[in-house]
């Protein structure tokens, strides 16, 4: 297993923790927890995400072992799959800082979806594809459109 962040919780109940709060990320697609522990679900959320898209059989099995609910497991490999093709499944938006103890707040959310915090970006354009030259043809050109050089004159100016 990867290395996690301690969270300050011994790992038993890290790891519980870790998997109800990705759960009920898939189960109701926002949440608001504090940015260290949105950063360690994030990279879970993302691994479940990339389970459903496999949906082999094997697949299935090690998203069970992780998340809670046949629901969730359900959600995950239908309309999750379905709506993410590529990467990037999560948003992590900070919000606030706790009244209590002054921790950073934070909304963590799949992109993509309905009454979604942010709207996604659009894809940026990509400049138009120039035709690749060979190597005598780009030697010729650059000759070509290169500025042409200075004489030099064997007269020394005084």
């Amino acid at each position: 297993m990867t290395k996690f962040r301690k969270l300050n919780r011994p790992t038993g109940h890290r790891m519980s923790m870790l998997r109800t709060m990705v759960s009920q990320l898939v189960k109701h697609e926002r949440i608001e927890t504090t940015v260290a522990k949105a950063k360690e679900i994030r990279r879970l959320a993302d691994n479940m995400v990339q389970l459903g898209k496999e949906g082999s059989l094997f697949a299935a099995r090690r998203a069970a072992a992780f998340v809670r609910g046949d629901d969730v497991i359900h959600k995950l490999f239908t309309e999750l799959a379905y709506r993410y093709k590529a990467g990037g499944y999560t948003r992590l938006l900070r919000t606030r800082i706790r009244v209590g103890d002054a921790a950073p707040m934070a909304y963590i959310e799949f992109i993509d979806r309905e009454n979604e915090l942010r709207q996604s970006k659009p894809p940026t354009p990509q400049p138009p594809q120039r035709p690749s030259l060979d190597p005598w043809t780009r030697s010729r050109l650059s000759r070509q459109f290169a500025p042409p050089k200075e004489e030099k004159s064997s007269e020394s100016d005084i």
